[in-house]
């Protein structure tokens, strides 16, 4: 969400977000809304300014006079009773239209359509060469009886997996791989639960548009969040921070929940797009200052890329344009591993800058030094989401055997062993 004074004072740069990000919203609509909000506070403003001063000649007002002074008062007074309810509906249209503004991109994004116009900025590792036929990460599971993918479905539908052994031990410990990294780096670790009110999704901007991606629980009125960042953002709605406990830098970790409407035929092999899956999630509040939130940014990413080159998994680093980053990001980079079965990168990581759009939304101030009220800026980025990181682990590391080499660091996680299977 964006200021309101500043989509009025520049409509231009408005209509040039909504076009790079390829928002539905008419923003000469929105303007509209405004005036006709404006209009009617100025309405009830106006009749509120004659009650006051129609009170004001009771006094000193003669007996005679009392009769039409006060039926005035309360024929004014329905008419401000009469215009709330139109205020109301005014407010309610403006609010619509204002959760779906755009945060302008930066100036240096590239720009695009979609995620062909990302750009890659970085490669680190060699792609994995074998003196065999590799498998895929199915065949691989199977191999070893790693997982029970086909009667869990009857259990609890499509898109579902139960992992057994040996991969539920790497599981967990990537995971907390993940966590003591964050901890290393001064980040206050979090477990949340994975349910959030409808505010907090608001808040991050998941809702209003992204409401066919989240399951719904009616009866309770909550949601089920598809990463930590949507009860995290929340944590601190309303408050008055104050700027010496700026940064806020949280790894939060939590069972994560996505329908995945609209991709039904779409990546269903295995473990790449299932509903349920868990992750550490890095999260940081930090003051309204774009140089301070462009180095927690190159923080975040560098802090993925750690995890990642500590696993000896190969990767590269796109930077994802206009087109695909999203309403509410300023700047935005993917970390995609490769998937050798696949012959392609598949995204494993997200991170992005959201200057202060989110704050504006869910109500995150601080006071400044001097006094002032801000919005803080916002940032976030994956640090381990399983079990899609498992896709390209087991590939890149597998052997011959059909056994799994485990990372140098990773090995004291697993007791001590080398290698799985």
């Amino acid at each position: 969400m964006l200021d309101l004074k500043f989509i009025r004072e520049n409509p231009g740069v408005v209509k040039e977000a909504v076009k790079l990000k390829r928002v539905s919203l008419d923003v000469d609509e929105l303007l509209r809304a405004d005036q006709e909000l404006v209009g009617l506070k100025k309405k009830i403003q106006a009749l509120n300014e004659e009650k006051n001063a129609n009170a004001k000649k009771m006094k000193g007002a003669k007996p005679e006079e009392r009769e039409t002074i006060i039926a005035r008062g309360r024929e004014v007074g329905n008419e401000i009773e009469a215009l709330k309810p139109a205020v109301e509906v005014a407010e309610k249209r403006l609010q619509e239209f204002l959760y779906l503004v755009p945060m302008p991109p930066s100036p240096d994004a590239p720009v695009g359509p979609d995620e062909s116009g990302n750009v890659e900025v970085k490669k680190w590792g060699q792609k994995p060469e074998f003196a065999f036929k590799p498998k895929d990460h199915v065949d691989l599971i199977n191999q070893h009886g790693w997982a029970d993918l086909e009667r869990i479905a009857a259990v609890a539908g499509s898109r579902s997996y139960a992992l057994k052994g040996d991969l539920v031990l790497l599981e967990m410990s990537l995971l907390r791989y993940g966590l003591d990294k964050l901890a290393s780096k001064g980040f206050t670790l979090i477990s949340v639960p994975a349910m959030a009110r409808e505010f907090a999704f608001v808040g991050t901007g998941h809702f209003p548009t992204g409401r066919d991606q989240v399951y719904h629980l009616p009866e309770d009125d909550i949601y089920l969040a598809g990463t930590a960042e949507v009860p995290v953002n929340a944590l601190h709605s309303g408050e008055m921070i104050q700027d010496d406990k700026l940064p806020i830098l949280y790894g939060g970790v939590s069972p994560c929940f996505r329908r995945e409407a609209g991709s039904a035929g779409r990546d269903v092999r295995g473990l790449i797009r299932v509903h349920q899956f868990n992750k550490v999630e890095q999260y940081i509040l930090c003051k309204n200052d774009p140089e301070e939130s462009a180095k927690w940014h190159k923080m975040l990413l560098q802090t993925s890329e750690e995890l990642l080159q500590d696993f000896e998994l190969h990767y590269r680093v796109v930077e994802v344009c206009t087109g695909d980053m999203g309403a509410g990001k300023y700047k935005m980079f993917d970390i995609e591993t490769w998937v050798p079965s696949e012959n392609l990168y598949r995204e494993t990581h997200s991170c992005s800058n959201l200057h202060d759009w989110q704050a504006r939304r869910t109500n995150l101030r601080y006071r400044d030094a001097d006094g002032t009220v801000k919005y803080c800026h916002t940032l976030n980025n994956t640090a381990i989401a399983t079990p899609r990181i498992l896709v390209p682990f087991l590939e890149q590391h597998q052997q011959a055997d059909g056994s799994i080499k485990l990372p140098t660091k990773l090995q004291p996680y697993m007791g001590g062993r080398t290698k799985l299977g």
